[in-house]
């Protein structure tokens, strides 16, 4: 995807709740485009996280986070790897933790047992080679750019609940919010 097709990031459209019968929100957020945005769930397991993983999602050293694997479509081509991971105590036991489709995505779900996110997570962005086994499931070619981009998303009441790691090939911008002082 080039930069012609520049997306207006916003995360909350992933950060509410899904109503029944409703899109999943990168599904909706690509037909308001005029495109069709799907996902194909690649893995769903348990995990050594990466060290900011495990440090916001508070979980010990002899612990695993459960990790879903994503490869996201737009127009049925890969444009992004996300990988979201979420503390064993929250996930285990849970849709979050099998194989399979979530009605209404992992944020629907969340809500349902007690976690409702933030307004305002916190994500961390940076630009990054693509690794052979991202510019394969991206189809990219080798030593391509990616854009990484990290959400650390907490409860309402403030209890660290995901963090997903978004590999991509699209061009961002963002509007920033002024904060009442």
């Amino acid at each position: 995807m080039g930069s012609e097709d520049a997306w207006m990031g916003d995360a909350q459209p992933y950060l509410t709740a899904r109503q029944a019968g409703e899109r999943d929100a990168w599904s909706a957020e690509a037909a308001a485009r005029g495109r069709r945005g799907s996902q194909r769930l690649l893995a769903v397991e348990e995990v050594d996280p990466p060290g900011s993983v495990r440090e916001f999602l508070g979980i010990s050293p002899d612990e695993k986070a459960v990790v879903r694997r994503r490869l996201i479509l737009l127009d049925d081509q890969p444009v992004e790897l996300a990988d979201s991971y979420y503390p064993p105590h929250v996930a285990r036991g849970t849709r979050l933790a099998e194989r399979g489709k979530i009605p209404g995505g992992a944020v629907t779900l969340l809500a349902a047992l007690g976690f409702t996110p933030e307004d305002e997570p916190l994500e961390d962005v940076f630009a990054a080679t693509a690794s052979p086994s991202q510019c394969t499931a991206l189809s990219l070619p080798p030593g391509a750019p990616v854009l990484v981009l990290t959400r650390f998303t907490a409860s309402t009441s403030g209890e660290p609940m995901e963090v997903s790691v978004m590999t991509m090939t699209r061009h961002l911008q963002y509007r920033q919010r002024k904060q009442a002082s």
